[in-house]
């Protein structure tokens, strides 16, 4: 396919495949296999020297995984892409792909609190150093950076603080340090494309909003091709020199002819070769099927959300509403900088009866679903502080917002008065 497409409604359609070869499908298949056949052993022999790509064991690669990596690098403006197991391991692959034990990794404190688990405690364990700092000030990186910082790293649209990251103004100042800033763009697809903002690497839950249905587990990490990693060789040893797990490989030199993706290529043959995390080629296929209708769920989850934000304001039992047109000041303009086409769709919002309030009104939600999960077309709901950051200690929860009476709902595409409709009679519970 010559034609080059810049719109993301044809992007999640049409990139990286028009049929299959063998049977002219339009659908992409399921290759639901572990190996393929090689040629020869010269043609065998290629492929795992890196002299030729192709197909070698599906926990590597994969063609139906390889659609969803394309057409999600195109949309991201990327120049290649890998499929995982989850969004975990997309956070876990990102950085350790260029750090080891010695390292450190300077991090956004507003963080999903699976995240910020990981990096607290499992991070730690592999003697890789996470310094959190607060994004409320850039200049907080610069300050935690020094010659064993290998990566900043922070999210979008921080979930469930929500308010957006500065991904220039820090993307800068790790430029001129050397740093390479990664993404996580989980929360707010088509909305916000951060390499156009010089963050280097972005990561997905595909569980999310590229799924869409809360059927499938799976992450990406998008290369942005736009860091200059052999110029940084001292802080990036693991892309410049040999590498013994594969034949002394140094990865900045042997896949020059394939352009800039150094990074990913090392990511794909080494960690996801020997730790084993990979998509499953049918959840890269229903992730497909998410995809293709990503632009049009993505409009009106924002639409929905927007107005559930101006409807709780508006409550007498809602104390604060988490969302970024309610916000002021610094908070608004990047959010209005950085989003484009909508403001996202997860609201939160603090009750005033605290702990006790928000587990009622949870109690009480008749449409609305009770789970773990962001990013579905249902209306999702559920109270931080006693699940998904209950394991964090107080000073911890509030650093990534999350409050006794915080509530956090992810807005689905149900008909708005539908949606209203269950948070009014919930709220009389609270």
């Amino acid at each position: 396919m010559t034609q080059k497409w810049t719109n993301p409604e044809t992007l999640v359609l049409h990139a990286g495949y028009r049929s299959d070869s063998a049977t002219n499908a339009v659908a992409v298949p399921i290759y639901q296999t572990t190996s393929y056949q090689f040629r020869d052993t010269e043609h065998a022999a290629a492929l795992f020297g890196l002299k030729e790509f192709g197909n070698i064991y599906t926990r590597i690669m994969n063609p139906t995984c390889a659609v969803l990596e394309e057409r999600v690098a195109a949309l991201e403006g990327g120049v290649a892409a890998l499929a995982v197991a989850s969004g975990q391991a997309a956070s876990l692959f990102a950085i350790q792909n260029i750090c080891h034990a010695g390292d450190n990794v300077v991090s956004s404190t507003d963080l999903y609190g699976g995240t910020w688990n990981l990096f607290a405690n499992t991070l730690t364990t592999m003697g890789i150093e996470v310094r959190f700092v607060d994004p409320a000030d850039p200049e907080n990186f610069r300050r935690a950076t020094d010659a064993r910082t290998r990566c900043y790293y922070a999210e979008t649209l921080p979930n469930p603080k929500l308010h957006v990251f500065p991904i220039r103004e820090v993307a800068d100042i790790g430029r001129k340090l050397g740093v390479p800033l990664i993404m996580d763009n989980t929360a707010c697809p088509i909305l916000c494309r951060p390499f156009d903002h010089g963050a280097a690497v972005v990561v997905y839950s595909t569980t999310k909003y590229i799924g869409g249905h809360g059927n499938s587990i799976g992450g990406l990490v998008v290369d942005g091709g736009n860091f200059d990693w052999e110029g940084n060789a001292e802080r990036f040893p693991m892309l410049n020199k040999p590498d013994p797990s594969y034949h002394g490989a140094v990865w900045t030199e042997a896949v020059k002819p394939l352009g800039p993706i150094a990074y990913i290529i090392k990511m794909r043959v080494t960690l996801l070769r020997d730790i084993g995390a990979p998509m499953s080629p049918f959840n890269a296929f229903l992730f497909i099927q998410g995809l293709e209708t990503l632009p049009l769920r993505m409009r009106q989850h924002c639409a929905n959300a927007g107005q559930v934000a101006d409807f709780l304001a508006k409550h007498p039992k809602v104390s604060k509403v988490i969302f970024p047109t309610h916000m002021s000041g610094e908070m608004r303009r990047r959010a209005d900088t950085y989003l484009k086409g909508g403001h996202g769709a997860l609201v939160g919002f603090e009750l005033s009866g605290g702990r006790e309030a928000g587990r009622r009104l949870i109690d009480s939600l008749k449409m609305f679903y009770h789970v773990a999960n962001i990013g579905d077309a249902r209306s999702l709901a559920i109270h931080p502080a006693t699940t998904t950051h209950s394991q964090l200690t107080p000073d911890d929860q509030l650093a990534t917002g999350v409050s006794d009476g915080y509530v956090r709902l992810s807005v689905g595409i149900e008909h708005i008065d539908d949606i209203l409709a269950d948070l009014k009679q919930a709220l009389v519970a609270a």
